[in-house]
């Protein structure tokens, strides 16, 4: 089917993706809860009732938002936009996409029952020999299995659209949302592999022992990409939606199939640039990754020229003069653009603290302090959640038949104005006690008012402050969706998909070279990894049955 011939994703697209999208606005609503809670209790003022414990709490909140949250949400959009670009997905694939759904789906409520139990206090990270019950573990293999089938509907479509269309690159939103996909599924074979090989089997009693440092390595080799995985849907409303919002024209097709290369083979060899502090890795391997990770910055430079070339542009066709006088032209009062524009500027300083996490010496400085944790949430909880909110206000009502009014559009802003600053408030008291010494993860009441833990009470005032005006815009996002998914009038909504400036050069068919990219990143991931596991794996200490704990 050609790309120009749809106006609207087929309805039965449509409601495979609000399927997910389901999922994920309660997983928003549980995880901005204990949020919420943890800031509280974090500011020494509050007590958690009914013998829920502060570690319970801390582990609903990063495995739900940002596992849970994230992936069926980019799953729902990704599928969308697949559907939207390359045609509608044919019966088989979207069966496969249904069943991966449903995997998920299940997978999320046996972790969740055992996290609301008590069963599994082991937090987002989920280390050993933090030990969790079974089904836990269990349920986060469904949760990647179930991605993997969504994943592979997409690969099929591209395939599909591909075969029908030789020697044409492919449309630039299935291109991303192929990248992105792969990224993902590399990347999940390490904490499939550490859940199903270690954790697993000592879950069940079935080994007494697991070696941690492989534990931790593998679980890192997925870690890091994870957040490039979170980050690239956001990046493609960035490069292709954005534009047709504003009125302009994308800047570059190559320039943006280049940057998610880039992020496909420099984001999985690097996971040991959260290791910098423990022993088992020889420094120069850790330096090596050090070394890949910085590569990372280089696509999010082009990102970053491409957007606000594409902003200027559209600012000179309007006859805006000057060195910023684009910005005055820009649609200030679209929550289409306003929102996700936010999230972009919030990349800045969230970019410029994630240079300090990787680097070799300053990393000593911030390494496991709450610094790291409002780093955290300036990338995925605004840079990357405004970006997802602003894909929500055109994409749900697209979905289901329904219009944006101006009221929602609105209440968006406003929505958004409340984000920004509940996290100004958080994220900037995180960063400021970090600074100070303050550890990541714990609360206060651990440290039973000693004079060092008392210097960190402002900021975990600030913290409890910020977290309780973004829990209000967490009500108001959740009343937006629901307004836009069952009650706002009935209409349709576009699904903006950018068209390339007619300046930009012509897109390479390279980028559609699959044996080579892949080939490249799986160089880079042996290179970078197969030496220091071989290393780890023959100074593996022996266990109590007298074999190596791997």
């Amino acid at each position: 089917m050609k790309t120009a011939a749809l106006k609207t994703v087929d309805r039965r697209d449509g409601k495979l993706a609000m399927a997910h999208f389901y999922v994920a606005f309660i997983a928003l609503a549980l995880g901005g809860l204990a949020g919420l809670l943890q800031t509280l209790v974090r500011s020494g003022k509050f007590e958690l009732p009914a013998g829920i414990g502060y570690y319970q709490i801390l582990t609903v909140h990063g495995v739900v938002l940002g596992l849970v949250l994230t992936t069926f949400f980019i799953m729902g959009f990704q599928l969308a936009a697949v559907s939207k670009t390359s045609g509608t997905l044919t019966n088989r694939q979207r069966l496969i996409g249904w069943i991966g759904f449903w995997l998920m789906t299940a997978g999320t409520l046996m972790a969740a029952a055992m996290i609301l139990l008590n069963k599994a206090s082991v937090l987002y990270t989920f280390y050993a020999p933090l030990q969790a019950h079974a089904l836990f573990y269990i349920g986060l293999t469904l949760v990647i299995v179930g991605s993997w089938l969504d994943g592979a509907a997409i690969i099929m479509a591209y395939a599909r659209w591909r075969k029908a269309n030789p020697g044409k690159p492919s449309p630039l939103l299935t291109f991303m949302s192929l990248v992105n996909t792969i990224l993902w599924i590399v990347a999940t074979i390490g904490v499939a592999s550490t859940v199903l090989i270690q954790l697993l089997p000592w879950s069940l009693g079935l080994v007494d022992r697991v070696d941690v440092l492989v534990s931790r390595t593998l679980f890192w080799y997925f870690g890091h990409p994870l957040v490039y995985f979170w980050l690239l849907p956001a990046y493609m409303a960035w490069y292709v939606v954005i534009p047709k919002v504003i009125g302009g024209k994308i800047f570059s097709d190559s320039l943006a199939r280049m940057s998610f290369i880039l992020f496909l083979l420099f984001s999985i060899p690097v996971g040991f640039h959260h290791q910098l502090t423990e022993p088992g890795i020889d420094p120069a391997w850790k330096f090596l990754q050090v070394i890949l990770t910085f590569l990372v910055i280089i696509p999010s430079l082009m990102t970053a020229f491409s957007l606000f070339a594409t902003f200027e542009s559209y600012g000179r066709s309007k006859g805006a003069t000057g060195l910023f006088g684009w910005v005055k032209v820009l649609p200030w009062e679209d929550a289409r653009f306003t929102v996700p524009f936010i999230g972009m500027l919030s990349f800045i300083p969230a970019g410029a603290g994630g240079i300090i996490n990787a680097s070799h010496q300053l990393n000593q400085v911030v390494h496991n302090t709450i610094w790291i944790t409002g780093h955290f949430h300036l990338t995925l909880a605004t840079a990357v959640i405004l970006t997802f909110f602003g894909i929500t206000y055109w994409l749900v009502p697209h979905l289901t038949g329904r219009t944006l009014t101006k009221a929602l559009n609105k209440l968006a802003i406003i929505q958004a104005v409340f984000w920004a600053v509940g996290m100004t408030f958080m994220s900037g008291a995180m960063h400021a006690a970090g600074l100070l010494g303050a550890p990541r993860r714990s609360s206060y009441s651990e440290y039973g008012g000693a004079a060092q833990a008392a210097e960190w009470i402002p900021y975990q005032v600030a913290q409890a402050i910020g977290g309780s005006i973004l829990f209000l815009g967490i009500i108001l996002m959740l009343y937006i969706f629901i307004n836009l998914a069952f009650f706002a009038p009935k209409g349709e909504e576009e699904f903006p998909v950018g068209e390339t400036s007619e300046k930009a050069e012509k897109t390479p068919m390279v980028f559609e070279n699959w044996k080579l990219w892949l080939g490249i990143t799986v160089l880079l991931i042996l290179f970078a990894y197969t030496i220091p596991f071989i290393d780890m794996i023959e100074n593996a200490p022996i266990g109590s049955k007298g074999y190596k704990l791997w």
